[in-house]
């Protein structure tokens, strides 16, 4: 733990823009949380869970849509984390594609998520 407090300081000190997107991450993931729990409706027996391009929309139960708060969790939580790890044992370069990449992903499941409940 000592050294995750280290890193985020030298983050903060020298990589200003790295911070600005750790933080970015960090809101942009707990939006989906709480989009994707107020969008839960457990009182529906069917809803839409997926898309396949053969089959079209696939029916589940409520609770399959879990997956998305938990992802958000994932991406908040877990990828701030691993981002100062790996800025810790990579550079900034490096840490900087990977908090992009996690972007894209949150902005991919916002677009699943909302293309889902449209069809459900």
């Amino acid at each position: 733990m000592k050294n995750y407090i280290e890193d985020f300081k030298k983050i903060y000190f020298e990589e200003r823009w790295m911070l600005i997107l750790i933080i970015l991450n960090l809101v942009a993931s707990i939006a989906l949380f709480v989009f994707s729990i107020i969008k839960l409706n457990p009182n529906s027996a069917v809803v839409k869970i997926g898309y396949g391009d053969i089959g079209g929309y696939r029916d589940g139960a409520w609770t399959d849509m879990l997956a998305f708060p938990i992802l958000a969790l994932i991406f908040g939580v877990l990828h701030g984390l691993i981002a100062v790890k790996l800025y810790h044992r990579r550079g900034a370069g490096m840490t900087k594609f990977f908090l992009i990449t996690t972007s894209m992903l949150i902005i991919g499941a916002f677009v699943v998520l909302i293309r889902l409940l449209k069809e459900g």
